[in-house]
């Protein structure tokens, strides 16, 4: 057996394989609830062979949606049409996860492939996003209101129900969004974080909302399931926030219970000049996992099933996340079992007999007739 595919155990709960699709914003939502859309989105993952459907940024409220029409879970009755995803992504052998977001002064905006950037004025259906400081994300994104210390509790507290609700939903994994120049990540970087007060300046307390959040979501989140936190390794700006950091708090989530960092980059500045490449956040992971001893997961340009072998038994990371090539083959985990020529991953029973590109072509046709 590969080492792609095979099982991974965290807590009381086993992944059918290493594969996981990362968190993919739709903007397809209204309201923040789930739909048809989301269901086959999701759902053709999971046939496709993912080990680990991990749905898109959910937000834990409503001004915390990136755009109007993102996913949310900041009330009981987006539980049962996420429940609807769940079971059909068990009933194919994977398993479910969510990741809890808020986008802090990034919210507001428009749907990407309209073509406008920056923030909804509130006349056209936007809002006043929120953020640790009065501080916008660019000069055509609004200046958000900082949270004062009450506000700060709403958030903490919008983050617990909504792991509450995950859990009702049938998610089994749940990871907190600290990333992406999302609020969390705002406390975290001093270039967007530029409080005077516990929640800003020195690095203990810049990280401290994040793992209040950590601590209070671990505190209902039951003992056998995983918890996943993604982070931006570094900002990739001078003075912004680094790798260094990012492993001295990977170092203090894993003692709140965290299991495993999810490891990105990017997302605060603007004018961050980003050397991308096959893999280039895989040396983020690979520090993170080696020095702050908890697993890690890695994203960011990997394409080939030789490559994601090779990150796993090089020991860079334990988990491969799959964005984009997911989104344009939904079925890569399957052909990459193929490439790498294991045969124990089963396709579907109503597909497998065209699975194999070296299935004669008569033979598939004739059994169809």
């Amino acid at each position: 057996m590969t080492k792609l595919f095979e099982p991974y155990t965290l807590r009381g709960l086993t992944l059918p394989n290493r594969i996981a699709v990362s968190p993919m914003c739709q903007y397809s939502a209204k309201l923040g609830m789930a739909n048809d859309w989301h269901l086959v989105h999701l759902g053709s993952r999971a046939v496709g062979g993912a080990g680990l459907v991990i749905v898109e940024a959910t937000a834990v409220t409503a001004e915390g949606r990136i755009t109007a029409e993102d996913l949310g879970i900041w009330s009981d009755e987006h539980v049962e049409p996420l429940r609807r995803i769940t079971r059909f992504i068990e009933a194919q052998g994977a398993v479910a996860g969510v990741q809890l977001a808020h986008a802090g002064r990034k919210a507001s905006t428009w749907q990407p492939w309209l073509g406008r950037h920056g923030s909804v004025p509130i006349g056209a259906g936007g809002w006043t996003p929120v953020g640790p400081s009065t501080i916008a994300f660019d000069p055509e994104h609004a200046v958000p209101t900082a949270l004062d210390e009450a506000g700060i509790a709403r958030v903490i507290q919008a983050f617990v129900e909504a792991a509450e609700r995950s859990l009702a939903a049938g998610f089994k994994v749940a990871e907190v969004h600290a990333a992406h120049g999302y609020l969390l990540h705002q406390f975290l970087s001093p270039l967007s974080n530029q409080r005077r007060d516990a929640y800003g300046g020195s690095f203990d307390n810049r990280i401290r909302l994040l793992l209040q959040v950590t601590e209070a979501v671990r505190g209902v989140w039951p003992d056998d399931l995983p918890l996943f936190v993604r982070l931006s390794a570094t900002d990739w700006v001078e003075d912004g926030w680094n790798p260094d950091e990012t492993v001295e708090l990977a170092r203090r989530l894993k003692a709140l219970g965290v299991d495993l960092i999810d490891v990105s980059s990017g997302g605060t500045a603007v004018n961050a000049e980003i050397p991308t490449g096959p893999g280039y956040q895989t040396q983020f992971a690979e520090r993170v996992r080696r020095e702050a001893g908890i697993a890690s997961g890695t994203v960011g340009m990997i394409t080939e099933p030789v490559q994601a072998e090779h990150i796993l038994r090089t020991g860079q990371a334990d988990l491969i996340l799959l964005a984009r090539e997911l989104l344009r083959d939904p079925y890569w985990p399957l052909h990459a079992a193929d490439e790498l020529g294991d045969r124990s991953v089963p396709w579907p029973a109503q597909y497998a007999r065209a699975a194999h590109r070296d299935t004669p072509i008569r033979k598939v046709l004739i059994s169809y007739d």
